[in-house]
């Protein structure tokens, strides 16, 4: 996403990040990438083809389990505080990379 987004992704992320919790998430991270380099084969600017006026932003949300992931994020989509028009939102949703993971080693 621009850089210069930075601080309105960052009240984006807050808001959906109380939604998330508030509907039985364990936690919510957002993290923008202060050493990301381009890699020669893949890297997270590569994955993203990041410009250089941009920073990735790499974000995760734990839960208790796969099944109250799933019954928590369908509430979050359809939660209306989260409903926002895709042109007015300060990065490139189409440029997202999503994913369910399941841990296996934790400390």
């Amino acid at each position: 996403m621009p850089k210069a987004n930075l601080e309105a992704y960052r009240e984006v992320a807050r808001k959906a990040g109380e939604v998330w919790m508030e509907h039985g998430a364990l936690s919510y991270v957002e993290c923008a990438g202060d050493d990301t380099p381009v890699g020669e084969l893949t890297s997270f600017p590569r994955a993203v083809l990041a410009k250089d006026d941009e920073v990735v932003v790499f974000s995760w949300i734990t839960y208790e389990s796969k099944a109250a992931r799933d019954e928590i994020n369908a509430k979050v989509m359809a939660d209306p505080r989260l409903k926002q028009d895709a042109a007015s939102m300060p990065f490139d949703g189409k440029r997202m990379i999503y994913g369910g993971f399941t841990s296996i080693v934790e400390m």
